[in-house]
């Protein structure tokens, strides 16, 4: 899953970088609302964070010229304390939750988290897939009951699929959701993930659609 931070404070946005990429996120960065809003506009992410108090574009006026554009990806919006009108300011122009400063970076993940499950149709922390299940909090995969050890990738592979679950996912899609901006993007190795989750998980919970993608099902459904 992908996340585009945009953030001013250079420490904060290092801070909250780390945070989301230490639980399995890519994450790319802007530090004002002009390369921000260009971010959203030409890339595809699972869910952003916004700070308000930009320079160049405040946060406001990109998150209405997104929402005019038609990108729906759900967004947290950071505020100062007590600005009750920025938070009203932040619902009207689209945002879809609001975290006031100074925060705890656990409820910043757990929100984030809550944003991407909804935005995706599932309410429960817990994905399933017949036997796997992946804990969002935890980010613990288990198949029929037993820990699966997975590496960052195969990891970011599957939290996509389990996301999407009975979707026919392209191979350029989950390229744009597994990868950030900067990374060296080679189509192959999606093979090569899919290839081992096919081994550590069950070989027929993953379905190749010739010309198409993949999608993930559990045993005896269909996209």
């Amino acid at each position: 899953m992908r996340v585009l931070v945009v953030e001013d404070e250079p420490d904060l946005r290092r801070q909250v970088k780390r945070a989301l990429s230490e639980s399995g996120y890519s994450v790319d960065e802007a530090p004002d609302g002009e390369e921000g809003e260009f971010l959203g506009d030409t890339e595809p992410y699972d869910a952003v964070v916004l700070d308000l108090g930009l320079p160049k574009v405040d946060g406001i006026t990109v998150l209405n010229h997104w929402r005019a554009a038609g990108r729906d990806m759900p967004v947290l919006i950071l505020t100062a304390r007590d600005s009750w009108n920025e938070k009203v300011a932040g619902f009207d122009a689209g945002a879809d939750d609001y975290l006031t400063k100074p925060f705890h970076m656990e409820e910043l993940l757990a929100r984030v988290r809550a944003l991407i499950r909804r935005s995706a149709g599932h309410a429960a922390p817990t994905l399933e897939c017949g036997p796997v299940l992946l804990d969002t909090r935890t980010g613990k995969v288990t198949n029929d009951g037993a820990t699966v050890s997975l590496t960052a990738h195969e990891f970011k592979v599957l939290t996509y699929f389990m996301h999407h679950q009975g979707r026919v996912v392209s191979q350029t899609e989950l390229i744009e959701h597994i990868y950030d901006q900067d990374f060296d993007r080679d189509s192959n190795t999606i093979e090569v993930f899919i290839a081992r989750l096919r081994k550590k998980l069950l070989p027929e919970l993953i379905k190749t659609h010739r010309g198409r993608g993949y999608s993930m099902n559990a045993p005896g459904e269909s996209p």
